[in-house]
Order: C-alpha cells, then structure tokens, then sequence
C-alpha cells in the first residue's frame, strides 16, 4: 500500500515538528541544519563521505559540520579503509545519533511525550524568553493527543 499526501496529513505528522526539533537540538547542541542532515544520513544507511557532500548541498554552509559530526559521535565509521580493496572509508550515524532520531519520530507519532523535567530539557528552565515560549509550546504538544 503506497501512503498518500492526505494519509500523511491525516497523520499530523509535521504538526509539531518545528517545535520538536527545537527541542532535539537545543538537548543535544545540534544545529537544526546538522539535526536534517543527519536524519537523511540515517536513511541512507551506509555512506561515504562523498554521499555526506551530496546531502549537505541542501543546508547552509558549515565547513566544519563533518568533523564535528565525528567527532561528537553522531558519525561513526562503519569499515575502515583498505588501501589495496575499499578506496574510501564507509559511515554510518551512530547509536545515539539513531536513538534520537527514533526519539524524535516517537514524539511525532504522539507514542511520547516531550520531557517537561528540567533534568532531561533545557528549554523548562526559561533561561531566555525564547526558552519560555517553547516551554509553552511543549506543553501545548504533550496536551495534543490526536497528533497520531
């Protein structure tokens, strides 16, 4: 059965994702571009670091992005290069990088809920007024049950 774009509406699927991927980010010192990015990665699988230059086209330009990445350890390397059979090293995201991200698509199905403890969210301590409207708004998305 192939989903159509009135199944997907009728999903709420993207409802609230604005407000989720803030908080995915601001929890894990993501940028929302690297965030993106990594999500694509993921559906992918296996990539090379030229399949990361294709993905990273659609984003703004951080030249930095592919080594934090590594080094953070949201990539990690999946086989090492062999210099007389594989030319390239192959990646993949990494268990917390997919932990996340299944996280994120939970929340979106409504199976979770955003965390409203200031131990597991940043956002509740209100340190900004921005940190306070989303606290708002998380609030507002826990409240929504009909988001699947």
């Amino acid at each position: 059965m192939r989903l159509s774009a009135r199944d997907i509406k009728d999903l709420n699927l993207m409802k609230h994702y604005r407000i989720i991927r803030k908080w995915a980010c601001k929890n894990n010192e993501l940028k929302d571009a690297d965030l993106e990015l990594l999500i694509y990665l993921d559906c992918i699988g296996f990539f090379n670091k030229k399949d990361f230059i294709a993905g990273v086209y659609s984003y703004s330009w951080d030249n930095r992005r592919w080594n934090r990445l590594l080094k953070e350890g949201w990539i990690v390397i999946w086989r090492k290069r062999n210099r007389t059979t594989q030319l390239h090293h192959l990646y993949e995201v990494s268990f917390k990088c997919k932990q996340l991200i299944q996280r994120v698509y939970r929340i979106m199905l409504g199976e979770d809920d955003l965390p409203t403890s200031s131990r597991r969210n940043k956002l509740i301590n209100g340190k900004s007024y921005t940190d306070k409207v989303m606290t708002k708004a998380i609030y507002n998305v826990n409240k929504d049950k009909k988001r699947w």
